[in-house]
């Protein structure tokens, strides 16, 4: 039996009922037509996860049981920090969504010189709800019991020189030092950044360096910039997280 696992924005404690939202309810009881006693998992994002039961199931109403507590044990001893230059659309969709499940700490979208996503400030604050949706999406997906963070968009200049007690890279193809020369630090934190479509300019290179941040490559072909923070993520935690 397949059991579904959502994610409640509220306090979660064993032996508590409570209403499920309007959201959950449409997916679980219109969308996959479950009914009452169906077994499922709920989180809160704060770490770990409850058993609960499905039940009271009305015409437009449910309410779900909690039961007991399950810690788990998922969460990467390296908090990688990705600062992501804003693209278009499903593209920044993707980055978010895959980070996610290859296990990110947190994701901070950044604005730059190359950047071609302008948007208000009104439509920002959609898209900065619809990007911690997609986190949101994907770590009830990949069974996180935490859900990383997407913070408002900033100016890349300003991300990288706030960038305190963390090992810190840039992804630029033209760099020939590999990500596997470095050693990780105590702390475990990593600040990575990635450029937009057009890649990052010399003059961001070279401010990012100033601030500490080391050039580097992932081999020898020139990544997406949706594709870049899964393929780096994917080599950070197969150097120093839990990927083997």
């Amino acid at each position: 039996m397949r059991i579904p696992r959502i994610y409640i924005n509220a306090e979660l404690s064993e032996n508590q009922t409570l209403t499920l939202p309007d959201t959950s309810f449409q997916h679980l009881c219109k969308v996959l037509r479950l009914k009452s006693d169906h077994p499922l998992r709920v989180f809160n994002g704060q770490g770990g996860q409850y058993h609960a039961t499905l039940c009271d199931v009305e015409k437009r109403t449910a309410n779900i049981a909690i039961g007991a507590f399950e810690a788990l044990d998922n969460e990467s001893a390296v908090k990688v920090t990705i600062g992501q230059t804003l693209s278009r659309g499903e593209r920044m969709d993707y980055a978010i969504q895959k980070s996610v499940e290859a296990g990110v700490f947190a994701i901070q979208p950044l604005l730059s010189e190359r950047c071609e996503v302008k948007l208000e400030d009104k439509r920002m604050e959609k898209r900065l709800a619809h990007w911690q949706q997609v986190a949101i999406s994907a770590a009830e997906q990949s069974g996180r019991g935490l859900v990383p963070t997407v913070y408002p968009p900033i100016e890349l200049t300003e991300w990288v020189e706030n960038c305190n007690d963390m090992l810190k890279f840039t992804l630029h193809h033209h760099s020939a030092k590999p990500i596997k020369q470095f050693e990780l630090p105590s702390q475990k934190q990593i600040a990575l950044l990635i450029g937009p479509e057009g890649g990052l300019t010399e003059n961001e290179v070279q401010h990012s360096e100033k601030q500490g941040f080391n050039p580097i490559t992932l081999g020898p072909r020139v990544l997406r910039t949706e594709t870049a923070p899964v393929v780096a993520l994917s080599v950070i935690q197969t150097l120093w997280g839990d990927i083997y």
